[in-house]
């Protein structure tokens, strides 16, 4: 015999509380303060997100996952320089 269904847990509100991201006090460098520390990868990452939002959503999770890995692999090259 089987146990019965038991549903998960039903969506709900957010969680109430500070929501992730840069600690107070921190902000990030504008633009200009940048320079020329850039990357080839991410940057076509960034542009290849703006690109999904004209996709349809099957489409647009693929870009998304795509840049994610992309994203994912430069940050793990950078922590190994």
């Amino acid at each position: 015999m089987t146990a019965p269904f038991r549903p998960g847990p039903r969506p709900g509100p957010p969680p109430a509380g500070p929501r992730p991201g840069p600690p107070p006090g921190v902000r990030p460098a504008p633009a200009e303060e940048v320079g020329e520390a850039r990357h080839p990868a991410v940057d076509a990452a960034v542009h290849a997100m703006i690109n999904a939002e004209a996709l349809s959503p099957a489409d647009q999770i693929a870009q998304y996952e795509a840049a994610y890995e992309t994203l994912r692999e430069t940050l793990a090259s950078i922590d190994q320089a």
